[in-house]
């Protein structure tokens, strides 16, 4: 009797663990989403009556990626928004507020889960327009090169129009910030300096070589130069763009610190190349935006880490 006792506990227990194993291998890990699993019976509840397994698996990948996404976008709906959409909605269908929560009610669609309904669909949008953004990548070689391959094109059909900007001659004196020169102290330093330039004092190239910390230009008169605008940082771009020609600006801050320059000339100068390299840029990045725009859930297969792991 004892014998057979264990023998049936042993059977039991030998059942158990044929069942535990039969469990772990139904549970195995297929593919990891940055970190996440993906189980072989969650591939097995999606495939359908098709038995599409690839179809199943890419479908879980996804859904798990926009919620992934949803979750780390930061994206918050302005209620004020939502109450916009719901009385456009009721204007586009020709009702007032009033009958619109009426024809909602006779829907068995309640305010609130018409209201949650269009948080979700703006979430949505903007996660899909974040994705698709995040998703173009252009290197600067790749503009260089095709920027001058169409310009080469051009060329030699004739087409190419030559395209040209304004260039300044700029002179300016930097200070850098330090921990025995504040912002404060740095701006009333070049309004000194500024103000004996104008009174004659010294000349501007004498104060470039004396105080700028830009010693390259400094050196020269503080000259950078001719360039266009936008070889510089933009507030040093926008003041050059805004002085007048022989005229010392105010002092002005950009992140190298804090500058006093002066415009000494102006002409125009070749842009075609810089023409053609924009066009080149638009092109790339309106090519990949397509390309993201027909299935943005691809876009997030991009910046994600997914791994496979083999039957």
């Amino acid at each position: 009797m004892k014998k057979f006792i264990l023998k049936s506990f042993l059977l039991a227990t030998l059942g158990c663990v044929a069942f535990t194993s039969m469990a772990q291998a139904g549970e195995r890990v297929v593919a990891t989403v940055d970190g996440i699993p993906i189980l072989e019976s969650q591939v097995r509840a999606n495939m359908g009556k098709k038995g599409d397994r690839q179809n199943a698996l890419d479908k879980i990948i996804d859904d798990l990626l926009v919620q992934k996404a949803i979750q780390e976008s930061g994206v918050k709906i302005d209620p004020r928004e939502i109450d916009r959409v719901v009385e456009d909605t009721a204007a586009r269908n020709g009702l007032t507020y009033g009958q619109f929560l009426d024809a909602l009610d006779y829907q068995g669609i309640s305010l609130n889960t018409f209201r949650q309904q269009i948080a979700n669909q703006m979430m949505m949008g903007a996660v899909r327009n974040k994705a698709i953004n995040e998703s173009v990548a252009v290197t600067r070689e790749e503009v260089v090169a095709l920027g001058q391959k169409m310009l080469d094109e051009a060329k030699l059909q004739g087409t190419a129009q030559k395209v040209t900007g304004k260039e300044y001659e700029v002179r300016h004196i930097l200070l850098k910030l330090n921990p025995m020169l504040n912002d404060v102290q740095a701006k009333a330093e070049l309004t000194r300096i500024r103000s004996d330039i104008i009174a004659g004092k010294m000349t501007f190239a004498d104060a470039a070589l004396k105080y700028s910390k830009d010693y390259l230009s400094g050196a020269n008169g503080g000259s950078l130069g001719y360039a266009f605008p936008e070889s510089y940082a933009p507030q040093f771009a926008q003041t050059v763009a805004q002085s007048k020609q022989g005229v010392i600006s105010a002092p002005f801050k950009t992140e190298f610190g804090w500058h006093i320059l002066e415009v000494t000339g102006t002409r125009d100068g070749d842009r075609t190349a810089d023409a053609y390299t924009q066009k080149a840029y638009e092109h790339l990045v309106n090519s990949q935006l397509q390309d993201a725009n027909k299935d943005w859930v691809k876009a997030l297969r991009k910046t994600a880490d997914i791994q496979y792991f083999n039957k």
